[in-house]
C-alpha cells in the first residue's frame, strides 16, 4: 500500500546554501526507494487552525520503502543540512486503499464502542 513521508517545516528565512544543497540532493536519496515528491515548495492555504511554515509530502510504494529511505545512509548523511537550518516535524504514514470507506470505518468504531461499553 502506498505510504507517505510528511514534513511540516518551519524555515526562519530564505534558504541558505546548505538547504539549497539538501534540495538539490534529496531526490537521489529517494530514487532507490521509489520515492517522489507530491508537494514541495507550494504555498499553504490554511483553512482551520494555524500552520506556520511549509509542508512537504513524499510518496513511497510502501511504508517499508519509506522507512528504509529515511534510515538510509544516503539520507541520514544529507538530513543535517536541513535539520541544522530549520525546525520541523517529519512523519511516515500508510495510505488507505483506493476503495477505503470512511462510513464503514465509523460503523466499525461504533460497533466496537457498543461491545466495549
Amino acid at each position: 500500500m502506498t505510504a507517505y513521508a510528511i514534513a511540516h517545516l518551519q524555515p526562519e528565512g530564505p534558504p541558505n546554501e546548505e538547504v539549497i544543497e539538501y534540495i538539490e540532493r534529496i531526490q537521489s536519496t529517494m530514487d532507490p526507494h521509489g520515492g517522489r515528491f507530491l508537494v514541495h515548495n507550494t504555498p499553504v492555504e490554511v483553512m482551520e487552525g494555524g500552520w506556520p511554515g511549509a509542508v512537504v509530502v513524499l510518496e513511497f510504494p510502501t511504508i517499508e520503502a519509506a522507512r528504509t529511505w529515511f534510515a538510509s545512509p544516503a539520507y541520514q548523511e544529507l538530513a543535517p543540512l536541513r535539520t541544522r537550518n530549520m525546525a520541523g516535524d517529519v512523519v511516515l504514514v500508510d495510505g488507505v486503499a483506493r476503495d477505503y470507506d470512511a462510513a464503514a470505518t465509523a460503523a466499525a468504531i461504533r460497533a466496537e464502542a457498543l461491545r466495549s461499553g
